[in-house]
């Protein structure tokens, strides 16, 4: 109707005033937003920004000759403001992000509205211009004291949590019931530090009191944190209680998608990837799930295409990044790899399990000193916890020369968390390699003593292998698969355990295919073509 109404006003100026042919652009432009036809859009909101200023000089120079009728529809006309704020939005979806800040930046500091000052701080951020980016954050808290995304903000930016809380404290104690928000602001200061044990401790208070009591947004941030902390156990459990309180939860499925994945749950990833794509297909979430899927079902060409839609969605989520950067590296593009492992790095430089894909890559490549450094500055930097401590002993593993620095590492992470499962895993790789099995044994079962795992069962196995129990090897091995059906190396140590165990019978079938001589022959000619035809047909999603 716009575009009618415009080519009418060009065929027949007197029809329209020029306030109403404004109006009409900015409409049209509206509409070719919504349509989604972002370059369309911003070629008419320049229009009819052309149309606004001719107007402004037109009513300089000619004032008002008393026409009733102007006056209000002069008082209704878009802001030039707000039209220049959609010209950024699509400048950001069309991924022109110098763009949308020059046209902002174009606006007046004092003409500028919260949400401009908001859209303004997250482009800063984005780019890299950390100073304005603060600025323009606190801009929009001293409008808007409770803008909570303005507070993440610039606690993600190293703002002492001190300083946002001062910024919203005169709101806090003139508005009741609101003395949360000080412990809210704190808990996800200590977020953005690292420092998760903190982190999930003020937020269990949080959650426990009577106004925030079953809080979908808490319990999803506790089961991050529990995830970053390396507890997968009570993440799975937060994700899953968050779950139940909203059927209709996207944000962090992703990342409850890859624990499920990681723990061998694969009907389970699949339901849930299946549900989140009857909720939306708009969002990154539902893609990372199903990409989470096939990457542990081990087809990587289908998994990097779903990581390549799902960052198509949303360029700034970290799972899919890691996602396809995992099966870049699996499928042997190692350094296609590395520049999605930085990526996730710089937008999440808390998250360990970045810097552990970008490690494996160096690894991967035999680039053990870019390895160690990035291993030593994750120790500095987030501290030395478990988690920290067993990634900088899995790079000394790599090299003879500082095995009995990996030993002192991982000695430290168990004295601090007994139950880190990779730690545990990496001592038991030690012990295997000095032939210590009486020593991994007693490990694996004091860590096994209190949760189960299919990955420690497998190694427990080995071990109980290597000292002739063969037994106890069977039953550790079939714990290990009814945990993860898939756990191949489980299958192999007990297939080779079948076989070890029957070697009387081993020696009767062949004395069986001596006596029949060749009368197997003609049965076996046809397994080549069968073969051929249960090959995997595994195909590529178009993504190179």
């Amino acid at each position: 109707l716009s575009d009618l109404s415009i080519s009418v006003c060009i065929s027949s100026r007197e029809l329209f005033s020029p306030s109403q042919k404004y109006q009409l652009l900015v409409y049209h432009a509206d509409s070719l937003f919504h349509d989604k036809e972002y370059r369309n859009a911003v070629s008419k909101y320049t229009m009819a920004l052309q149309q606004k200023k001719a107007l402004s000089k037109t009513s300089k120079v000619r004032p008002s000759t008393g026409n009733a009728a102007s006056t209000p529809q002069s008082q209704c006309l878009p802001s030039e403001i707000e039209v220049k704020y959609k010209m950024a939005e699509c400048y950001t979806m069309l991924k022109q992000d110098k763009d949308a800040i020059a046209i902002l930046d174009g606006i007046p500091s004092r003409q500028r509205t919260p949400k401009i000052n908001m859209m303004l701080a997250n482009l800063y951020k984005k780019a890299g211009q950390e100073r304005s980016s603060v600025t323009s954050y606190k801009e929009v808290l001293r409008q808007c004291p409770l803008a909570l995304d303005a507070i993440l903000g610039l606690l993600s930016l190293s703002v002492k949590g001190a300083e946002v809380a001062s910024m919203t404290i005169n709101v806090i104690q003139s508005i009741p019931n609101l003395d949360w928000l000080s412990v809210w602001i704190k808990a996800y200061a200590f977020v953005h530090t690292g420092d998760n044990t903190r982190a999930i401790n003020t937020i269990c208070s949080l959650e426990k009191k009577s106004l925030l009591r079953d809080n979908v947004d808490l319990l999803g941030s506790l089961a991050d944190l529990y995830f970053r902390a390396g507890d997968n156990k009570n993440s799975i459990l937060k994700f899953e209680q968050a779950q139940m309180l909203d059927p209709y939860l996207i944000k962090g499925m992703d990342v409850y998608g890859y624990l499920l994945a990681r723990e061998g749950r694969l009907e389970d990833v699949e339901n849930l990837g299946c549900r989140l794509f009857n909720i939306s297909d708009q969002h990154a979430e539902p893609w990372v799930v199903s990409g989470c899927h096939s990457f542990y079902s081990k087809r990587y060409s289908r998994a990097l295409y779903l990581g390549a839609k799902a960052i198509q969605l949303n360029s700034n989520s970290v799972q899919a990044l890691l996602l396809k950067g995992a099966a870049l590296r699996n499928m042997g593009r190692v350094q296609e790899a590395i520049i999605h492992f930085r990526e996730a790095i710089r937008l999440a430089p808390c998250r360990l399990d970045c810097y552990e894909g970008l490690i494996e890559c160096y690894l991967a490549s035999n680039s053990i000193r870019e390895a160690m450094v990035m291993a030593n500055n994750v120790y500095k930097t987030l501290g030395a916890n478990a988690q920290t401590l067993t990634l900088l002993a899995t790079v000394c593993l790599e090299d003879p020369v500082t095995q009995e620095k990996a030993k002192t590492l991982l000695d430290k992470a168990l004295t601090q968390r007994p139950d880190y499962i990779k730690a545990v895993v990496k001592k038991a790789e030690l012990l295997s390699r000095e032939q210590k099995y009486e020593d991994g044994i007693a490990l694996l079962r004091n860590a096994l003593a209190n949760q189960s795992d299919c990955v420690l069962h497998r190694i427990l196995g080995d071990f109980l292998v290597a000292v002739n129990e063969y037994q106890e090897a069977m039953d550790q091995y079939s714990i290990a698969l009814s945990l993860d059906p898939n756990d191949q190396k489980s299958l192999e140590g007990m297939q080779k355990m079948e076989k070890e165990e029957s070697p009387t019978d081993a020696t009767q079938e062949e004395d069986v295919d001596d006596m029949e001589g060749s009368g197997e022959e003609g049965d076996l000619e046809g397994s080549d073509s069968e073969a051929a035809q249960w090959a995997d047909q595994e195909q590529w999603f178009g993504m190179q």
